[in-house]
């Protein structure tokens, strides 16, 4: 039978790019897997991480085969980015592609018996032929998520397929209450002895359904009657096995967990899960944590679905790469329909070893997570058109489609858009479903113009079903003020954006998913922005996993059916003035306050609670009351709040803006703009600006104004937006932009010569 034995513990590892070594090394570094050289550098606001290729090094026996002609395979459940593996300094084989699991057949480089050396040289550095080649998040390397040892019989269910188990398993129901079980296994070096036994069981270990089939025609069709469908509410699951046998001995074994369960999308209707309209209204979720990066444990994964289904959500896009079987089947577990994709994202590369890695990324997505019932979407690209737009990345977009479809015909397809592509775009209609990762009220425009934004796309497209795929703003904990604004990076205004998307998503069922950007701040070593460097601070909680922000709970009034209540401004501890306003979230239909003891008054209202009231001099205790629920706080009167509730960098962008338009002088920022022939304009890339010293100092002075982005060659971020246009920036940025603001950085810019 199968044998797997976990390798994670006791590897050497040398942050230096060595030659394979001979032996188990003396000098190098002691670590347990999961393991990456980033969990402190990928996130710690330096500016940069350390992107090398650096080894590991292990020492294991080879396993007793107590049947003649076994083989003896190395499961590496992740390699970022890619992998070259040693046995006893042989055997190579090499990966590209830092999210998925691959196998090696390690067989003729392990000694007979004793003990065998593994070496692994791992790599994060940047290599054209693999994605992603530019993203808005750190690429941690490392063998991140472990590495087994599998010892099979020469007959076996096949390791080898794109590092799939070798079992597909399609549960689809029936109208009479049953459902059937397309059950297919690929077993290999079984001749006419072998047969495959299938048992299905229930959630209880009954067995409700079995059959047998030849070893050579393995496909079959099982009903099994009167199953209980999965969904969010009751996330029901099936155990599956398959059986290798030969006579009266099992030579291998495999099982998987099945759910039963209809889905299907409307453009009018949004999502419908085993024939109900379900709107899936959810988070985005990428895979690090604090000091961690992407080195975590099971216990981990687990965690982190728990705290999303404390927030009621009912689906999770699983950014921008394949994700933990650990978390996977969390999300079996719990109840979220997923979205899983690959990191085709930002900028297309035209080497054409790219497009095959994108390819070969998304068969090992689809092949090894078929038996996920949570999995619902195939994603094939995130807001591809930042690096713009071409007939070679249309016609590959269809091509991934049509292999997804191939691969897997019950899924839907789906696309993420940058907020700027065009709804007349030709990258419309290629997936069976769409989305746009818009930030209306944060990088662009008002949180106002979201609703509209869609309404309108859903008139121009009655026949697309369209979600959101991204959209959120940065709130830090220690910012705060009664007048919250759009990048204050202030809890407060990150609540209030929260507040209005819930109700936009709420009063729009026909979008099919919508999923915040994103259930927790995660690691981009290039990012500087809002007094937090190394780090996206979009989530509705902390990166450690410690603190739930205040926008955590408007999604938990909103989503979640437990009644709750919640007193927003806790962290806003010291406020000065004589009254202030204190907001509550609660799913109850009244909320009464209680300021020192008093009651202040009660309200009626639908999810969100305003009050006004009066403090007194020094600390006052505020409470909050729904029903059954309570919740309570402290907040000191004060003559002054202190500085640090006020990022600085807030008045000097109002300043710098003011500052900005005082510069231009006296042009006329309300005729046409021009274009001349070599001059630089807003219609260059940004790849071209940079060639002039003085061009690029003006625009990224602008974009700074603008976005609050550093913007330079080669520093954080420029892979990523070189191919973009100061132009189609502006137009992101929306009606957030200063009126002439464009047109004077284009009248700026039409004064200096091209190099």
């Amino acid at each position: 039978m199968r044998n797997i034995i976990n390798l994670n513990a006791g590897w050497k590892f040398s942050k230096e790019n060595e030659k394979l070594p001979e032996s188990m090394p003396n000098g190098w570094q002691d670590v347990d897997l999961p393991h990456t050289w980033n969990a402190v550098d990928g996130h710690d606001g330096n500016g940069s991480y350390d992107r090398g290729c650096y080894w590991y090094a292990k020492t294991f026996e080879t396993p007793a085969q107590p049947l003649k002609g076994g083989r003896i395979f190395l499961e590496i459940l992740a390699a970022g980015q890619q992998a070259t593996v040693y046995v006893n300094g042989k055997g190579e084989y090499y990966h590209e592609g830092g999210y998925s699991i691959f196998r090696a057949d390690i067989t003729e480089a392990c000694k007979e018996e004793g003990e065998n050396l593994l070496t692994i040289a791992c790599s994060n550095e940047n290599k054209s032929s693999v994605y992603p080649q530019s993203a808005d998040f750190t690429f941690y390397g490392g063998l991140y998520r472990g590495v087994n040892l599998i010892s099979v019989p020469e007959a076996h269910f096949d390791l080898e397929h794109w590092g799939s188990s070798g079992f597909m398993v399609t549960a689809v129901p029936c109208d009479c209450g049953g459902a059937k079980f397309k059950l297919e296994s690929w077993p290999v070096h079984a001749d006419e002895n072998f047969t495959v036994l299938y048992s299905i069981q229930d959630a209880c270990g009954k067995e409700v359904a079995n059959a047998v089939r030849p070893a050579d025609s393995t496909a079959v069709e099982v009903y099994v009657p009167d199953v209980t469908l999965w969904d969010c509410d009751n996330p029901y699951l099936y155990t599956v096995t398959a059986t290798l046998q030969r006579r009266n001995e099992a030579y291998d074994e495999v099982s998987v967990r099945a759910g039963v369960r209809s889905f299907s999308c409307d453009p009018d209707k949004g999502f419908i899960l085993n024939g109900i309209p379900t709107p899936l209204r959810g988070v985005s979720r990428h895979q690090d944590m604090l000091y961690k990066g992407n080195a975590l444990t099971k216990e981990d994964h687990y965690n982190d679905a728990k705290i999303i289904k404390e927030l009621g959500a009912n689906t999770i896009r699983l950014a921008h790469y394949q994700h933990s079987q650990d978390f996977y089947d969390a999300c079996d577990e719990l109840g979220f329909v997923v979205w899983a994709e690959i990191p085709f994202i930002s900028v297309m590369n035209e080497d054409p070893a790219a497009h095959q890695n994108c390819i070969t990324q998304l068969k090992e997505l689809v092949l090894q997570n078929y038996n996920h019932p949570s999995i619902c979407f195939w994603g094939i690209s995130n807001e591809i058109l930042i690096g713009g737009i071409s007939e070679q990345l249309v016609e590959n977009h269809k091509e991934l489609n049509a292999l997804c479809k191939k691969l897997d015909p019950t899924r839907l397809t789906t696309i993420a858009h940058v907020s700027m592509t065009p709804i007349d775009s030709p990258v419309h209609g290629i997936t069976d479903v769409e989305s746009y990762n818009h930030y209306f009220g944060w990088y662009g425009g008002k949180m106002e113009d979201n609703g509209p934004w869609f309404d309108n796309f859903h008139k121009e497209h009655p026949e697309i079903s369209i979600g959101v795929s991204e959209y959120g703003c940065e709130g830090i904990i220690t910012y705060h003020g009664p007048n919250p604004a759009c990048k204050d990076y202030s809890e407060e205004y990150q609540a209030l954006y929260h507040e209005h998307m819930a109700k936009v998503l709420d009063e729009r069922p026909w979008l099919w998913s919508s999923h915040v950007w994103n259930m927790f701040d995660f690691g981009c070593a290039a990012r500087n922005e809002g007094g937090v460097a190394g780090r996206n601070n979009k989530g509705l909680v902390t990166m450690d996993r410690k603190t739930k922000k205040d926008s955590y709970y408007v999604y938990k009034a909103y989503w979640n059916k437990e009644p709750m209540v919640h007193l927003c401004g806790r962290r806003y501890a010291q406020r000065a003035g004589e009254t202030t306003e204190i907001r509550v979230y609660s799913n109850q239909p009244a909320v009464s306050l209680f300021v020192n003891g008093e009651l202040e008054s009660v309200k009626t209202a639908d999810k969100v609670f305003v009050f006004h009231v009066a403090l007194r001099d020094g600390f006052n205790n505020i409470l909050a009351v729904a029903g059954k629920c309570k919740d309570s706080m402290t907040i000191e009167k004060v003559e002054k709040e202190p500085d640090i509730y006020v990022l600085p960098e807030v008045n000097e962008r109002a300043e710098g803006v003011a500052n900005w338009f005082k510069l231009v002088g006296d042009l006329d920022l309300k005729a046409p703009m021009e274009f001349p022939e070599g001059k630089y304009s807003v219609r260059c890339t940004m790849e071209e600006i940079s060639k002039s010293e003085k061009a690029m100092a003006v625009t990224a002075k602008a974009i700074k104004l603008a976005t609050n982005f550093d913007l330079a060659p080669g520093v954080g971020m420029w892979d990523m937006m070189k191919s973009m246009k100061p132009e189609d920036m502006t137009k992101m940025a929306g009606s957030m932009m200063p009126d002439g603001f464009v047109e004077s950085l284009n009248a700026q810019l039409i004064q200096i010569d091209k190099e």
